[in-house]
């Protein structure tokens, strides 16, 4: 499989596996199945609320010798209730706990959004809220969670860190006081949002890129947002359709090579292992420029995974 080599100095595997909505019923099952299949790369979160269940099935994995943990790239992310600088560490180690292993390969900040602690024992994972339908800041800057995230790798706690859902204003401020600059940058991308400008800034500045929903709108139909319900789902457009016959793959395919032959990273997930392993071969055909130009004009700037699709207005002042 083809890898992404970090600032860091690891090697990434460019085709992972998503464990954002696994079930926890089904969770160490589908693991297990993905690592069967051939993924090496798992994208976990604290938010996701499955890493027991994640490290359950890698750890059936490497008692059946399918896999040793170092051939394995382990992420997880670090939750907006745990962003002051004394809270990184005890979380990340609750984290490595739940997922049966010693170190993260990578670790990212979730959101550039801090929100004041809850404390496991009470609720876990936190989700946005405080309590009831509360949303509650803290001060914790970006440069102090940044500055206790550095210190994972210098405790050996994660080999690399990294951020998600940054813009470019934010990663230009990360990097005047980093001392260990993101390994990589994970953000929502597809056709109908492909961020050029944000691409073209993190390989300038030898950031790694990790695209997630990749398919666009159909992660997110099932929070009944009208501009992922109404639209084309990507898999059905007829142009995407016609680009599969041209190869002989499936639109899903498609989407999936359009990323990573521009030198992205992608997680898509599926419980299904026949769909597991459409996904992996995903990279073994090129694109013509011209199919993935045709692709690209898709683009409307349309983002889903952002606060003001999940929640009240009344409710955003926090963001600004």
């Amino acid at each position: 499989m083809a890898t992404i080599r970090l600032s860091s100095g690891h090697q990434m595997p460019q085709v992972g596996f998503g464990l954002w909505k696994v079930p926890n019923d089904v969770c160490a099952e589908v693991v297990y199945n993905a690592i069967k299949t051939g993924y090496r790369l798992l994208d976990g979160a604290c938010d996701y609320g499955n890493e027991v269940e994640c490290g359950q099935g890698v750890a059936r994995a490497i008692k059946e010798g399918i896999v040793k943990r170092e051939e394995l790239f382990i992420v997880s992310k670090l939750w907006n209730s745990f962003h002051d600088g004394d809270r990184v560490e005890p979380i990340v180690k609750k984290q490595l706990a739940d997922w049966g292993v010693d170190y993260f390969d990578l670790y990212l900040i979730h959101f550039p959004v801090a929100t004041e602690y809850v404390d496991p024992s009470v609720r876990y994972p936190p989700g946005w809220f405080y309590e009831g339908d509360e949303i509650r800041p803290s001060k914790a800057t970006i440069q102090e969670t940044w500055t206790a995230m550095e210190s994972l790798v210098e405790k050996g706690l994660s080999k690399s860190i990294g951020v998600s859902n940054f813009q470019a204003q934010l990663l230009y401020d990360l990097l005047r006081y980093a001392k260990i600059r993101p390994a990589t940058l994970q953000v929502e991308h597809h056709p109908y949002l492909v961020q050029q400008e944000l691409l073209n800034l993190a390989k300038k500045e030898g950031i790694a890129v990790t695209a997630y929903s990749t398919f666009g709108p159909a992660s997110f139909k099932e929070f009944n947002m009208a501009h992922a319900t109404e639209l084309t789902q990507l898999t059905d457009d007829e142009t995407i359709k016609a680009i599969a016959a041209k190869y002989n793959k499936q639109p899903s395919q498609v989407l999936l090579r359009w990323a990573t032959q521009r030198g992205l990273a992608i997680i898509p997930k599926s419980t299904s292992p026949a769909r597991m392993k459409e996904n992996i071969e995903s990279s073994n055909f090129d694109l013509s420029e011209e199919d993935i130009a045709t692709i690209s004009s898709f683009d409307r700037g349309l983002r889903f995974n952002q606060p003001t699709n999940y929640f009240p207005s009344e409710m955003l002042w926090i963001f600004g």
